[in-house]
């Protein structure tokens, strides 16, 4: 079969920008094209191998051979292998064959393609990602709105385990089944935006998709390219933000992906104390290698840009940016100033902050990073990292332990819900509970709480409306919603029957309650970054185990109070308050959402200071309950 080695997508400034480290677009140059030449209709082939000896397109179109499609090198040492293979189309499969330096002949899938078999083979498919959009309202809508200032709630699901196929348990739903059955559930429960774990094709499926083989690609066991951006369109024309994890650290030493790609170190660090990941036994990214640099930031903005996500939560922050992580001394070298800090994929993630925010500034970009790195949401020329949000992993690893011990005892572990706002405007945080969270013999979220039946889910609705109410973004793993009791499992689908049992049916109701008020009310998300939008009326009360709360908005008139009180007794309390007209809003243990059912009656209000304050307010406090009361004018 001919070959038109002439034809090239590159031009010289391509290369240059791709050598520096600043092309972000390398999926317009590298891969696999349709292209014309010279009137003739083909596959244009291009892949950065800059130590290989030889280069070949192998497919079903030449038998599989070695050596009968070969690319050719340029000219320019820039490592670029192109080629034009005339009369190929769509839906071909292909790999490259690479004969290295010592002779071996490695079959490589594309680390550009945009789609991948799911057999063992994990061939690359020439496909397309055009796709005729319909979420330009959307699109206008995201520029002219800062999410930051909106109440973001955040569903986190798992695609292969939130439903199977009614008709076989084993059958993944399509993107498409998947979109009929998702839109509806989350405008119902009131989410403003929806979290896939990672949808980039990935081999083993109990890594969950953090061990990617293919960057580009759309896992196909859900459907083609275009299916899952029919999935995010139709999130988008029903006012739902999509958020992707995104996994630049590290990748699997599967034969056919990035681990030796041309028979050298080229897309890891050579050095195993930098390019190894002890954990997960995985290989970590060269971030000082400007290629790696334009081929990892060019994968965030191709789903940026080919499929319009909203948003990259970018997965292990900390063992990116730590040269110690999970790392014994003697294990890792520190830096040329004597620390743990890894200064390229410091400086990655500045870069890679930098191009999101200039390319398309109404993105979000969130960290999962559980150290406390300074600056990791102020702006790069601050000497920040950039990212718009961090999770904020000390509340939750600090409230689950409270919630789970015995009422009794929590009086001697106040702090652990106090000392997060020592902190908790140092960042902009999203407050995540998260897939982590009920795995790995963790228990679920209902099974982590202290108590009988009754006592586990009062406790719960308690965390969820202490969760919806204090500053920050939020978070919500699939299931959590309804208390599955199950830890998550991604072989099978959530326990979705536990909605015939009422416990389940008002735990869910109830979540969907709070979603409504978090975006409805001001005072709970327009000042969800800023000092200014929280106040602590008490937090002492270590006796009772009661904790009082102002959520403020811009309008000194936008005000809520919140109470909880995490012990299994109903009692008489005095707030202080600083007007006199309040409502109850909300109260965790109304009978609707499975509470005993006592009502938290605003008895008076009167002129007598307390808790600094110039009223007093007599009210009635349910067991193991959060109030949210509402100032009113």
């Amino acid at each position: 079969m001919s070959n038109h080695a002439i034809f090239s997508l590159w031009t010289e400034f391509d290369v240059y920008l791709f050598r520096a480290g600043k092309h972000f677009k390398l999926y317009e140059k590298f891969g696999a094209h349709e292209v014309v030449v010279d009137g003739e209709a083909g596959i244009y082939f291009s892949v950065w191998a800059p130590n290989a000896k030889e280069v070949s397109v192998i497919g079903n179109f030449n038998n599989w051979k070695h050596g009968k499609s070969f690319l050719t090198g340029r000219r320019d040492h820039s490592g670029i292998w192109e080629t034009f293979i005339p009369k190929l189309k769509i839906s071909e499969v292909y790999k490259y064959s690479i004969k290295t330096q010592k002779n071996e002949f490695l079959e490589k899938s594309d680390p550009f393609a945009v789609k991948m078999e799911q057999a063992t083979l994990a061939g690359s498919v020439i496909a397309s990602t055009w796709y005729a959009w319909h979420d330009e309202k959307w699109l206008q809508q995201r520029q002219q709105i800062s999410a930051m200032k909106t109440a973001i709630s955040v569903y986190e699901m798992h695609l292969g385990s939130w439903r199977k196929s009614k008709n076989n348990p084993n059958k993944f739903l399509t993107y498409r089944e998947i979109a009929a059955e998702l839109i509806p559930y989350l405008k119902e429960m009131g989410f403003s935006h929806v979290e896939f774990m990672p949808v980039m094709e990935y081999p083993y499926d109990p890594s969950w998709g953090y061990q990617i083989t293919g960057f580009y690609a759309a896992s196909s066991r859900f459907g083609a390219p275009t299916d899952l951006m029919f999935l995010i369109d139709q999130l988008h024309q029903n006012d739902i933000g999509v958020i992707l994890d995104w996994v630049p650290l590290h990748f699997p030493g599967d034969a056919n992906g990035l681990h030796r790609f041309d028979g050298s170190f080229l897309y890891e660090h050579e050095d195993p104390r930098k390019g190894f990941h002890p954990d997960w036994k995985s290989y970590i990214f060269d971030y000082g290698r400007p290629e790696v640099k334009s081929f990892l930031i060019s994968n965030a903005m191709f789903w940026l840009d080919r499929y319009h996500v909203d948003g990259l939560r970018v997965d292990a922050v900390t063992s990116m940016l730590h040269l110690d992580f999970s790392r014994k001394d003697g294990e890792w070298e520190p830096n040329i100033h004597g620390g743990n800090v890894n200064l390229e994929a410091k400086d990655f993630l500045q870069d890679f902050n930098v191009a999101v925010h200039e390319n398309f500034p109404d993105a979000l970009t969130i960290a999962e990073e559980s150290s406390d790195f300074p600056k990791l949401t102020k702006p790069v020329s601050e000497d920040g990292i950039g990212f718009d949000m961090k999770w904020m992993m000390g509340w939750m690893h600090d409230t689950l332990d409270y919630f789970k011990k015995d009422p009794v005892y929590r009086k001697f572990h106040q702090d652990l819900m106090t000392f997060t706002s020592l902190y908790m405007f140092n960042e902009n945080y999203m407050i995540p509970l998260s897939h982590d969270e009920v795995v790995h013999g963790k228990s679920s979220l209902i099974y982590k709480m202290y108590g009988d039946e009754w006592q586990k889910y009062a406790n719960l609705r308690a965390l969820y409306l202490y969760m919806f109410t204090s500053p920050g973004a939020k978070l919500l793993f699939m299931g959590s919603e309804f208390a599955q009791t199950n830890e998550w499992n991604f072989e099978t689908q959530l326990d979705w029957d536990l909605l015939k049992y009422p416990v389940h049916a008002q735990l869910q109701l109830f979540v969907k309650e709070l979603n409504q008020i978090y975006s409805h009310e001001k005072a709970l998300f327009e000042l969800n970054f800023d000092k200014h939008g929280f106040e602590w009326i008490s937090g002492e009360d270590r006796d009772h185990s009661v904790f009082i709360y102002l959520r403020k908005g811009k309008s000194k008139s936008e005000k809520l109070i919140v109470i909880l009180n995490l012990t299994p007794n109903s009692m008489d309390y005095q707030v202080g308050v600083d007007d006199k007209k309040w409502k109850i809003l909300l109260n965790s243990d109304d009978k609707r959402f499975g509470g005993s059912g006592i009502t938290p009656n605003i008895n008076k209000i009167f002129s007598k200071n307390l808790m600094g304050r110039a009223y007093t307010m007599d009210l009635r406090l349910p067991p193991l309950s959060g109030l949210i009361l509402k100032n009113q004018h």
